[in-house]
């Protein structure tokens, strides 16, 4: 049995954009602001035809309508439960299905003990000011289990899955992207604009200002999810019309 700890930066306020400024103005899904960029990558036919930053605004709008407050919430704490639940709702989901997955293939039975509804739904009711205790992230959490962990645990900085620093890696995806990218015959091409792609590609990832999800797909991991774009184009053929 392995338990693991996801679920905790979504229901107490453990990611970037609960507390960056850009993020918390953004008035869209705070772990996606390079709307711009994503509509950039899609190739001409299918961009003529579909404006994300409408779609995407939409299902904002959408998710925002269910949102419940209590009278005594102050504004931050109404700021931030919009986020909690557009986190909760849509990030969480992602993170849960990989979860599984990988388990799955491995034969491991893995648990979120974090996702027990019952400290779900007791933690959304809890004060923004309370989260955040002493302005720290995931804050209120590391109050708890100051009597159970040494301190440098407790508040130590925030580390999130290691990020592929090395070069290899980097060589690696390019390489492998760049097989993609000069095939005739690869199925990215239909749906991303290819020049653009060449762009990242010549850039190593710079030339896509934003992390696409997230906080760390940057670089080599913007590289590799375009792998699987492929992959998944590849394996399922999906016929798409616009």
């Amino acid at each position: 049995m392995r338990y693991l700890g996801e679920c905790s930066d979504e229901i107490f306020g453990g990611y970037p954009w609960y507390f960056r400024e850009d993020s918390l103005s953004s008035n869209t899904f705070p772990w996606s602001l390079a709307i711009e960029e994503r509509q950039k990558i899609l190739n001409e036919g299918i961009g003529k035809k579909v404006n994300l930053r409408d779609y995407i605004q939409s299902e904002y709008e959408k998710s925002l309508s269910r949102v419940e407050f209590l009278d005594t919430d102050s504004e931050n704490t109404k700021l931030h439960r919009k986020l909690i639940y557009l986190t909760s709702n849509w990030f969480m989901q992602t993170l849960l299905d990989r979860t599984d997955r990988m388990a799955m293939q491995n034969g491991l039975e893995v648990r979120v003990p974090f996702c027990d509804y019952r400290i779900v739904e007791y933690a959304w009711n809890i004060p923004w000011e309370m989260k955040a205790y002493k302005g720290r992230e995931k804050g209120i959490l590391r109050k708890a289990f100051e009597n159970y962990l040494p301190e440098e645990i407790i508040y130590r900085k925030k580390s999130p899955y290691p990020k592929t620093h090395n070069p290899n890696y980097l060589e690696k995806v390019k390489g492998e992207l760049f097989k993609i990218i000069t095939n005739k015959n690869n199925k990215i091409s239909s749906i991303l604009n290819e020049n653009y792609i060449k762009e990242i590609l010549e850039t190593e990832g710079k030339a896509f200002s934003r992390p696409w999800f997230g906080q760390l797909m940057t670089g080599p991991q913007l590289m590799a999810y375009l792998i699987q774009v492929e992959q998944w184009l590849e394996i399922y053929n999906p016929e798409i019309v616009v």
